[in-house]
């Protein structure tokens, strides 16, 4: 369990607590870590994703990809690509981002997420521009309109909005031709998944870029999307790790779809290793430690908005020793 500096709270719920499971694969005597988000938005719990990892016939050489992750569960296979990735990293001492032929210093500046409040807790926690440039406002309880402009007589950075799928066709576009003078970067999934020509309808008549985030898992999304979006986004617990978030990527590409990388609430495993491939990215959303409170690793850091990559091979992922102690004191207790 993971608790949250603050509860995080969305269109249509709020969490204080974010859950995980943590993948550990032993080979050579170096550890691969891995992780699964626990999540409703994925349809998974703890037990479903054990039991799938459990039933996996590792053959040992984590570099025969393909056949460890064929037909493993999305969002158990997240976990399982991640830490085989980690193994050969470290079998090979050099991190992930080298292993894709990578420079850290391409990543884009992430954005930090500015969940539901009251419109005067949005204000009070209104992050200034010089440390976080970009921000991206979670919205879709009815009072939208007022929540950026009350954000935009304060803040002069970029803004993002993200409204979960709230919003109806006519709402989405009513509001976002409202919004669209508070100079709106784009607007991350404005109606309900599943429904591509609604979200083509709302880019015809709306300036602001709209990015499909629940209605795209995997690749295979991308093709139905072709012309109701402007850029995807990819999360790599939704995906099903790396592997597949590259092909994603490069999938992306040939479509004419720009690219987001983006989290969920989950530690600095799944973070660090989105992060690997944030160079590839035209935005990112890369804020998970900000929000977590306790995280039993280390990976990422930030310098203001812009993402410090670890330096060990690998993830380049730690354990905090004293954290984890903390935990194990506090449970027995």
């Amino acid at each position: 369990m993971l608790p949250l500096l603050r509860p995080f709270a969305v269109a249509s719920h709020t969490v204080s607590t974010a859950q995980s499971l943590i993948v550990r694969l032993y080979w050579n005597g170096m550890v691969g870590l891995g992780e699964c988000v626990v999540s409703s938005q994925l349809g998974t719990d703890a037990r479903g994703l054990e039991m799938a990892l459990l039933g996996q016939k590792l053959c040992g050489d984590p570099y025969l990809l393909e056949r460890h992750l064929e037909g493993v569960p999305y969002a158990a296979r997240a976990g399982l690509d991640i830490a085989l990735h980690d193994l050969i990293g470290k079998d090979l001492n050099v991190p992930l981002y080298r292993l894709f032929g990578l420079d850290p210093a391409m990543a884009p500046r992430t954005s930090l997420t500015m969940t539901i409040e009251s419109l005067e807790e949005t204000i009070s926690n209104l992050p200034a521009a010089e440390l976080f440039p970009i921000i991206k406002v979670k919205l879709g309880r009815g009072t939208e309109i007022e929540t950026v402009a009350a954000i935009r007589n304060k803040y002069t950075g970029t803004i993002r909005l993200d409204a979960n799928e709230a919003w109806s066709p006519e709402r989405a576009v009513s509001v976002l031709r409202e919004l669209e003078r508070y100079d709106i970067e784009l607007c991350e999934q404005p109606s309900r998944a599943g429904r591509p020509q609604e979200l083509r309808w709302i880019r015809e008549h709306s300036r602001i870029p709209i990015v499909a985030d629940e209605d795209v898992k995997c690749g295979a999304d991308l093709l139905r999307l072709v012309d109701c979006v402007d850029g995807i986004c990819v999360k790599l617990s939704k995906c099903g790790g790396l592997r597949e978030a590259l092909a994603m990527i490069h999938a992306a590409r040939a479509l004419g779809f720009k690219v987001m990388m983006s989290c969920m609430i989950e530690s600095q495993i799944l973070t660090t290793a989105a992060a690997h491939l944030s160079p590839l990215a035209d935005w990112i959303d890369l804020d998970a430690p900000l929000l977590t409170a306790d995280d039993p690793f280390d990976g990422i850091r930030y310098d203001a908005a812009k993402i410090v990559f670890p330096s060990g091979p690998g993830l380049g992922v730690q354990m905090r020793v004293d954290v984890v102690r903390e935990q194990s004191d506090a449970a027995r207790d």
